[in-house]
């Protein structure tokens, strides 16, 4: 697969990483940046060789109905979105007719984190409308980059992501939005949930597009609210009516 050229449209946190990759790995490749609201440099970015279509999950269908008369018939469109069947049903339905889905889970962090090696990171690979063997060369190529490529539905893709990911986003915004923060006796395990609580924080409008557009994470909340009744019934029940109430003790 000859990629001569690369257009990144959305420039958020992701296209720029994506930009830094291919600036560090391939010096020789055109790269054109297409911020949401320029049509003149999404037009451009659009009819590269390979173009990675960067914007906010809210975002996409606008977008692939934008870029789609100007996507050339060689042009393959990489969907890194955090759902897939809502983002592979808007190219569809946009006309575009080679794409590969994936979606990178690592960012620029991670990155960083293994001092910029990309060795043992995963990407989910679901549909593609490209040949086998043209699928087949991208997975090869991912894997000589050192990423481990998890080839799934799109369907079975977003389950997992709404029982982790947006999980971890849901507990993590719980304990952001109820003010809790770190102390000087956290203990080990507490150190780990602020962790994860900080890695999402910022990420609110993440939060409620990947629970917007996949289906299953209505369930997942459903669960966890049915589950923090639950807890908090029997943690009222076991103080039993011959204890004093929390708010009777002294120090």
């Amino acid at each position: 697969m000859d990629v001569h050229s690369v257009g990144i449209i959305g420039y958020g946190q992701f296209g720029r990483f994506v930009e830094m990759l291919v600036r560090e790995r391939f010096p020789q490749v055109e790269i054109r940046i297409a911020r949401r609201g320029e049509s003149d440099a999404i037009a451009s970015a659009a009819a590269s060789d390979l173009v990675f279509l960067c914007v906010p999950i809210s975002a996409y269908e606008v977008t692939a109905r934008m870029i789609a008369p100007s996507v050339s018939e060689a042009s393959i469109v990489v969907d890194v979105a955090t759902v897939k069947s809502h983002t592979v049903q808007a190219l569809r339905d946009a006309g575009i007719k080679r794409f590969i889905a994936t979606h990178p889970m690592f960012g620029p962090y991670s990155y960083e984190k293994q001092g910029k090696s990309l060795n043992g990171l995963r990407i989910a690979l679901t549909e593609s409308t490209l040949t086998g063997d043209e699928t087949g060369e991208c997975i090869r190529f991912l894997e000589e980059h050192g990423l481990r490529v998890l080839r799934m539905s799109s369907d079975e893709h977003d389950q997992l992501i709404a029982e982790t990911l947006f999980l971890t986003h849901l507990l993590g915004q719980t304990v952001h939005q109820g003010g809790f923060e770190r102390t000087s006796i956290d203990t080990v395990s507490f150190g780990y949930l602020m962790d994860a609580v900080e890695s999402v924080a910022q990420d609110e409008a993440l939060f409620r597009d990947v629970y917007r557009f996949n289906r299953h994470c209505e369930a997942v909340l459903a669960r966890v609210e049915a589950v923090q009744r639950n807890i908090a019934a029997s943690l009222k029940k076991a103080m039993g009516p011959g204890l004093p109430q929390p708010s009777h003790f002294t120090d």
